[in-house]
């Protein structure tokens, strides 16, 4: 297995002193662990006094900035490893293992995490010349960098928000349209330019994936899902496995093990109720994918993440 690491982060003086008022505004909105969902819309604030074990996730079109500690994250074959004053930025629904690997409750793992638009990210390509400085795509669809003082300067300032209610419905979003901005314009953003324009492979793979997301219980073939990227099955095949590490079968099995697991923390239904809900016609085969995936059968992984005894 290859390891991806980004360059070492910034420790320039004025990058030093962003980040500890960022943190410093993260400590007055969340000083416990786990994770909080703030008053942004988008924006999700992630604190741990531990390592973590590897768990599964679903990372979607997002960024994720470190501000102290360190995260690994698999995707396929690849593993990121990013920590303080650096980013993990996906540009599609990419299915991932992640683990927190350095925390302690003296210097806890904090980090930030903000929904991308993508629709923005278009507008913004079309309507302004927006440079480009890299040319080179990432394996995958994950990519990692360096955080930038205009990019945390521009998180503090998104972050500070929080103190003034009444400003996030206005200002929020051009600090949004500025943080997109950053990211294009960065040597990690080539991906994001790729799934944003109209007409790429990327983008055609993008819409594949919005595809099996609206319709991840329903049984779709192979043929069909070509036919939707304008792509030959073998074409569809390598450029699917180029963004997200599997084939788009593989892909939508993933999406309905993370929703019936959604489903069964949700309380809506118990382990046969979510296998039926999700698509599939025998439990035990729900059960046996469940397990290889999560580590734990249903309910017991479940309990687990509550807690429960």
């Amino acid at each position: 297995m290859s390891i991806n690491k980004t360059q070492a982060a910034f420790s320039s003086p004025e990058t030093v002193e962003i980040r500890s008022l960022i943190m410093n505004e993260f400590a007055q909105w969340h000083a416990s662990d786990g994770a909080f969902e703030t008053a942004i819309p988008g924006v999700i604030l992630y604190r741990y006094s531990a390592p973590t074990e590897p768990a599964s996730f679903f990372y979607e079109p997002s960024i994720w900035v470190a501000l102290q500690g360190t995260k690994r994250v698999v995707l396929g074959d690849e593993e990121y490893v990013y920590g303080e004053s650096q980013f993990i930025l996906t540009a599609v629904d990419v299915p991932v293992v992640s683990q927190v690997v350095e925390a302690t409750r003296e210097k806890p793992y904090c980090c930030l995490g903000l929904k991308l638009d993508l629709e923005i990210a278009r507008q913004m390509i079309s309507d302004f010349e927006v440079p480009v400085t890299g040319s080179i795509l990432p394996r995958y669809g994950l990519s990692t960098g360096p955080a930038t003082h205009e990019l945390l300067d521009a998180i503090y300032r998104l972050l500070r928000l929080l103190s003034t209610p009444n400003d996030i419905p206005i200002l929020s979003n051009l600090i949004k349209r500025e943080i997109i901005y950053r990211l294009l314009t960065s040597d990690q953003g080539y991906r994001l330019r790729q799934i944003a324009l109209n007409g790429t492979d990327d983008q055609r793979i993008a819409r594949v994936i919005a595809l099996l997301k609206q319709h991840y219980s329903k049984p779709l073939s192979v043929e069909e899902l070509a036919k939707a990227a304008a792509m030959g099955v073998s074409t569809l095949h390598h450029h699917f496995k180029a963004l997200t590490s599997m084939s788009p079968l593989q892909y939508q099995k993933h999406l309905r093990l993370h929703e019936a697991r959604r489903l069964m923390l949700a309380g809506a239904c118990d382990a046969g109720g979510a296998a039926f809900e999700v698509g599939y016609e025998s439990r035990s085969q729900f059960t046996r994918e469940y397990r290889r995936l999560f580590g734990e059968p249903p309910m017991r992984n479940i309990k687990s993440i509550k807690g429960v005894e």
